[in-house]
């Protein structure tokens, strides 16, 4: 085994940013997958019938679109084609039209009626600095370049989702359609930051479409990796890493892991001060998923709901907070709050003509085993009669067969853990430079470092260039 710059232990987006930030400062890299195919939770497959293509994670990408990072890549050339729907969200309600979150905030406030001016005050300044505020917003805590801005955003996304809309918004209408945006949160919507939650995904809508990769998710890893490649770097696949004595020498080491992989790999490396303050990293909830293969589009009440790439499902913002304390509590909801997602409305090589494909997910205590597809399907019914009847297959996965696919998924908790107060900002343990350990060689890459979950590949640059300046004397490019 030849000796390396730089190996990193995972490939899931953050894994693969690193390395592509690494080679292109001129280091060997090596990443290392256990899987046969690289991509963590950028994976796309016939789960259901032969013909339709699921994603088995990520699903909509608005942050990765967005991603500061990713930007700078020439992932077009490497085959990646985003394809962005009309509307990003759709959030039905009962005996109403849905509210829509569309790109244009004058469209989607005017569908709010007394919310009008609310909702443009609410976000139309951070919308206007939205690719500042994403740059700020998606790093570790640092001086900001523009205080001004990320402090009023602070004041306003530092409060829970249930204050915001009681101080910026009036209708039903408004308050759900943020409500669902805040859920993505997997907190109670009475905790502190859920508001930033809400707000960063309803400015990214507004910034652009939420799109879906042409294909799948995983057409977003094979980009990447094809780049990593073509500058020089090795991945190698089916090595699964069980003990630090596995890897070969190299001049440093980065963890696209879960802290309790970190501690599994390489406690011997690392001193109890540091493994006991990752053990008490919490990771919070998981979900609950269903895949799809229908026989034609979900028959919403609302037609228009068919022209988004995500649907919010769980009524008004009274009941999503329900489900989201529920779930917190160590129960299961009985009406859960669901993040659907519909990719061949928009992208229609994912199933046969006149059929689709259906993926949604309910937050559930973490490591449940218990079976919710009634209560999912249900919930959907609710707001698409006639939802069941177009089911031709379909496939279940609960928390312990996505820990199982996937160790950093501890108890099916997808995101890298909980994002609170306690954790947004010092994770996964409180140190000013959170992606290196006290072992100058290791450091740690994944979501459970700054900015947490999403594919955008941030938590990877910035651990890069963590290490590049402290292993290297190097400085990362600039974005």
């Amino acid at each position: 085994m030849r000796k390396y710059d730089a190996v990193i232990i995972g490939s899931g987006p953050n894994g693969l940013a690193a390395g592509i930030e690494m080679s292109r400062q001129g280091l060997q890299v090596l990443i290392l997958e256990a899987q046969e195919t690289i991509g963590g939770g950028m994976r796309s497959g016939s789960y259901t019938l032969p013909g339709f293509i699921h994603d088995h994670c990520s699903a909509v990408h608005p942050a990765g679109y967005l991603s500061p990072y990713f930007k700078t890549l020439p992932l077009t050339d490497f085959g990646l084609e985003w394809i962005h729907p009309e509307i990003s969200v759709a959030h039905p309600l009962e005996n109403e039209p849905a509210a829509m979150l569309y790109q244009s905030i004058e469209k989607t406030s005017a569908e709010l009626g007394l919310d009008d001016e609310n909702w443009k005050n609410s976000f139309s300044y951070f919308v206007e600095h939205g690719e500042n505020l994403l740059r700020a917003g998606m790093a570790p805590l640092q001086f900001p370049k523009n205080p001004f801005l990320l402090a009023n955003f602070g004041i306003k996304g530092l409060q829970s989702a249930q204050n915001f809309v009681q101080k910026n918004l009036a209708t039903n209408r408004a308050k759900a359609l943020f409500a669902g945006c805040a859920g993505h949160s997997i907190l109670p919507l009475s905790k502190r930051l859920t508001a930033a939650v809400g707000m960063m995904f309803v400015i990214q809508g507004h910034l652009a479409t939420w799109p879906v990769v042409k294909g799948g998710t995983e057409n977003l890893a094979v980009a990447l990796k094809n780049y990593f490649l073509k500058l020089g770097g090795e991945i190698q696949t089916s090595f699964r890493v069980e003990n630090f004595g596995q890897l070969p020498e190299s001049s440093c080491y980065l963890f696209d892991t879960s802290p309790a992989q970190l501690i599994k790999i390489a406690q011997d490396q690392l001193p109890d001060s540091y493994t006991k303050k990752l053990k008490n990293y919490r990771y919070g909830p998981g979900i609950f998923k269903l895949d799809w293969a229908l026989s034609g589009s979900i028959p919403w009440k609302d037609p228009n709901c068919e022209k988004a790439s995500t649907v919010h499902v769980g009524g008004t913002f009274a009941e999503i907070a329900r489900s989201e304390a529920t779930v917190w509590k160590g129960q299961h909801a009985d009406e859960p709050f669901l993040i659907l997602c519909q990719q061949s409305e928009i992208d229609r090589s994912r199933a046969p003509r006149a059929s689709h494909t259906g993926y949604a997910y309910c937050h559930v205590p973490q490591g449940s085993s218990l079976d919710q597809t009634a209560a999912i399907e249900n919930q959907i019914e609710r707001f698409a009669p006639g939802f069941k009847d177009l089911i031709l297959a379909r496939k279940s996965t609960n928390c312990k067969e996505f820990e199982n696919d996937n160790p950093n998924y501890l108890g099916g908790a997808i995101t890298g853990g909980v994002a609170d107060l306690k954790q947004f900002f010092f994770r996964p343990a409180i140190k000013l430079d959170p992606y290196s350990t006290p072992n100058k060689k290791i450091f740690i890459c994944s979501a459970a470092t700054p900015p947490g979950g999403g594919v955008h590949g941030m938590c990877g640059y910035y651990a890069a260039r963590s290490a590049l300046k402290k292993v290297f004397g190097k400085k990362a490019s600039t974005i």
